[in-house]
């Protein structure tokens, strides 16, 4: 009998999935809009899979078992954006909004429990470059390459200080705060919002003023798909001097030799120059000739200045890197964006407008470092990097200060200012699909992890919203209560968690807009 229960519940449920499917199809017909049905894919379209699949980042979340949407609405204009939010709530259907599907735990396009639908906005990417007032107005389908690339058509001295791969969908990276390579200088990107267009969950079209400054101050930094719909965001845009300094400084060393350079950086960023980024990348290389485990570590910069002024600041403070001009290069800010996503040297700015990237199986985390990690914590790094093959795992040290001392935690969600020495993105990729491979290499990073609790921030364990990590927390059903939020929450947001649901009470009461680890409201008892 049992059984037979199940049998008839589950085909119960795909009837009544069909049937809200259907429901749901005839509602955004019924709109009126000539073109709507141009963007609206189906299992049964011939383009559905191409159209899921394109701007899927994370091959853990491609998969047969990977659940997917009843419709992906690829928007060309707000109209759109507000009929699939309409007819959503009418036949009580989940969303997932996707600018470029970079984030980490596949959240813009993968929904666990219920039927739910995509709106893509791969179509609203238009950049729009005032060099007068030194602003744009960018659609959040645009990437970060795309933003870059209708920036420098204008001005080769203005920038926007954002994140370093060109993929990356504007929208999701400046909702999640949006580290870059000069935030040294000018801080992150949501540091340089000035205005915004959202619809809000009655459909209506808000900029900053119809919105308030509450809500404004919410979507900078509170995370994507939990406020609304952001559709265009207007950027302050900061200078740049016309010639900048680029290097990445690659040694081969012995773990001893690797903890001491590694260690040597921690004390040296402190005293860097603000128009100075750094960043650290750190592998596994190949053993040397005695069998010894030899550890990778990529120096990378962006100095905005020139390289005579650089050698410099770098013997000043950091003469253990033994930086020499023949490891620097001088170029345009433009120029240093192609070269910082490792296109090959001398490469068209026209790369930057490709959305083409190779995807992978891929794990990440994230933490913050307050006080330089004491030596002997190396030693248990290198141990671990030693269990996987070459390049399969990587560190990311990335410096903060400068700018980001100067900034109050509450000016904006992202609250990892002053106090932190740098942070920390840890990552695994690997390229075969099997059960297997992904429960060895998520069992590797969780206790990489664990074992580097003693050596980061702490009460709470800071975590960057942009690196998404389920593992933080979430709950059962897929949906966190304020009380199960709070664990992660306080993590990604510190105390500005409460003021985010306080926001979230006030504009999205229902919780229309969520997500696995989105702000939830209090509840209504």
């Amino acid at each position: 009998m049992i059984p037979f229960l199940l049998i008839f519940l589950f085909s119960f449920s795909r009837v009544a999935s069909a049937d809200r499917h259907e429901d749901f199809l005839q509602c955004l017909e019924s709109q009126n809009f000539n073109s709507i049905s141009k963007v609206i894919y189906t299992p049964i379209n011939s383009s559905y899979s191409s159209v899921l699949q394109f701007s899927i980042r994370n091959s853990r979340f491609n998969t047969s078992a990977t659940p997917k949407p009843l419709v992906i609405v690829t928007a060309l204009n707000v109209a759109h954006i507000q009929a699939t939010i309409r007819c959503s709530q009418k036949h009580g259907l989940e969303i997932r909004v996707r600018s470029g599907g970079h984030d980490y735990e596949g959240l813009s396009y993968v929904a666990v429990i219920v039927p739910f639908v995509v709106i893509d906005l791969i179509n609203m990417r238009t950049v729009t470059v005032d060099v007068a007032n030194k602003t744009a107005w960018i659609q959040t389908g645009a990437t970060l390459g795309e933003v870059y690339y209708g920036i420098a058509e204008k001005s080769r001295t203005l920038a926007f200080p954002a994140g370093v791969c060109p993929t990356v969908g504007a929208g999701g990276h400046i909702s999640g705060g949006g580290t870059s390579m000069i935030m040294r200088k000018y801080g992150i990107a949501v540091d340089h919002i000035i205005d915004a267009q959202l619809i809000d969950v009655k459909g209506r079209i808000l900029d900053r003023a119809s919105m308030g400054e509450d809500l404004f101050w919410a979507i900078r930094g509170g995370g994507g798909n939990t406020f609304g719909v952001v559709v265009a965001w207007k950027l302050e845009l900061v200078p740049v001097p016309a010639i900048v300094t680029v290097f990445n400084v690659t040694r081969i060393l012995t773990e001893q030799d690797a903890t001491e350079l590694v260690h040597r950086w921690q004390y040296a960023i402190e005293k860097f120059d603000d128009d100075l980024f750094s960043r650290i990348f750190i592998y596994r290389a190949n053993s040397n000739q005695e069998g010894k485990i030899m550890i990778q570590a990529a120096f990378t910069s962006l100095f905005l200045g020139g390289v005579d002024r650089l050698l410099s600041l770098m013997q000043e403070s950091f003469p253990e890197l033994g930086l020499v001009k023949e490891d620097c290069i001088e170029m345009s800010w433009i120029e240093s964006t192609v070269y910082s996503a490792q296109f090959p040297r001398n490469s068209s700015l026209d790369v930057l407008l490709s959305r083409r990237y190779s995807s992978s199986f891929f794990i990440g985390k994230s933490d913050f470092v307050t006080e330089p990690i004491p030596e002997i914590a190396f030693e248990g790094i290198w141990e671990r990097l030693s269990q996987v093959g070459v390049h399969l795992a990587e560190l990311q040290f990335t410096a903060y200060g400068g700018k980001m001392d100067e900034i109050a935690e509450s000016s904006t969600p992202f609250p990892h200012r002053a106090g932190t020495l740098f942070q920390i993105q840890y990552a695994i990729i690997w390229f075969e699909e099997s059960i297997e491979a992904d429960a060895k290499y998520t069992s590797w990073i969780r206790e990489l992890y664990s074992y580097m609790t003693p050596y980061v921030s702490k009460k709470p364990r800071q975590a960057y919203v942009n690196y998404r990590d389920l593992d933080l927390g979430v709950n059962n059903l897929g949906y966190t209560s304020y009380k199960q939020a709070s664990i992660w929450g306080t993590k990604y947001f510190k105390n500005n968690f409460d003021r985010l649901v306080h926001v979230k009470t006030a504009v999205d009461p229902a919780n229309f807009f969520r997500n696995e680890q989105s702000i939830p409201p209090l509840p209504s008892w």
